[in-house]
């Protein structure tokens, strides 16, 4: 008998999972992602997902604007995803199914407005009358009212039309519009086609209207795998330092996702401050437990903008929002 017994206790330890992680790896991972220049998209391009978790299939999900990043999470089809800070705070007031766990990068001149070259548009003032795309509820929307709100414009005193930044193109071609407040890959393929830039978010950032991408994770997942959202952390990291390094096989793998030529990604790469997990940690960005940092508060102004613009029906405290974003990851 007791022969028999260790023998099945032999076979049954056979078929035990090598390792504490096998037996907790997600069968599927469902990532949605923006085609915006930083370490997530580089990531994406590596396969570096894939590689951490080779039993598990990875979806990727690409989005053009964060109102529908919002809608798949409303919808539980997305387990980790990156917004624009307008559209995510929108979601977090509307108590989406979702928290903050990074802060992938702080907009610069990644996203800028654009005018045809051959309009009278010379500043942000002379754009009363004429006709500019944007997509509502985007960085690019929250950027374009912020700087008409800095130089004493009135959005009513021009035409603003909601068009995805991949329909962008095709709008300005056929002379639907003047101008566009638009990102990359669509920003430079404007400023091919004959436009050039009146203002960046960078110059409408310094005056207050700061604008950023964070990373979000459903409640659900980093409930049951918080592992997991740890090991992205630790890829998005990686990936962000290789692409302040820009080598050329970095900048071969983003040309590719961005759709653009290689000295032209170059260029775009520089357009974004990016940050990786060491930089979360900073009290300018997500902090600690201990030393929240200043996201919580830009996430509040950005509330208070949201409201005044009418977009959302309430501001709340700062303590909401804080309650938002997992700083005790950076502990």
């Amino acid at each position: 008998m007791l022969r028999v017994l260790l023998i099945s206790l032999a076979a049954a330890l056979v078929l035990l999972p090598i390792g504490p992680a096998a037996a907790s790896d997600p069968e599927v991972i469902r990532v949605g992602y923006f085609q915006s220049p930083n370490g997530e998209l580089l990531a994406k391009g590596q396969g570096a997902l894939q590689k951490r978790f080779p039993n598990t299939k990875i979806e990727y999900i690409k989005f053009d604007v964060g109102r529908d990043v919002n809608a798949a999470f409303a919808g539980g089809s997305l387990d980790i995803g990156t917004i624009g800070t307008p559209p995510g705070t929108g979601g977090l007031i509307n108590n989406l199914p979702y928290k903050i766990y990074y802060l992938h990068d702080i907009i610069a001149e990644s996203e800028a407005l654009v005018v045809k070259i051959d309009s009278n548009i010379t500043d942000i003032k002379s754009l009363k009358g004429h006709t500019i795309a944007t997509a509502f509820g985007s960085t690019s929307h929250f950027s374009l009212l912020a700087a008409l709100k800095q130089n004493g414009v009135n959005p009513s005193d021009l035409t603003i039309l909601d068009i995805t930044g991949q329909d962008i193109h095709a709008a300005w071609v056929r002379g639907d519009i003047e101008g566009a407040y638009i990102w990359q890959p669509a920003q430079a393929k404007l400023l091919a086609d004959g436009g050039r830039i009146v203002i960046t978010s960078r110059e409408v950032a310094e005056k207050g209207g700061i604008t950023g991408e964070f990373g979000i994770v459903s409640d659900q997942f980093y409930q049951k795998h918080p592992e997991v959202v740890k090991a992205y952390i630790e890829i998005l990291d990686q990936a962000t330092k290789q692409y302040r390094e820009a080598s050329s096989q970095t900048l071969e793998i983003l040309a590719k996702e961005l759709g653009l030529k290689v000295d032209e990604t170059k260029e775009v790469i520089t357009q974004v401050v990016v940050l990786d997990a060491s930089d979360q940690k900073d009290p300018r960005y997500l902090g600690t437990s201990a030393k929240p940092g200043a996201l919580v508060g830009l996430l509040k102004e950005t509330a208070d903008f949201l409201l005044a613009e009418k977009a959302v029906k309430t501001s709340p405290e700062l303590s909401f929002f804080s309650d938002k974003v997992l700083t005790q990851l950076y502990d």
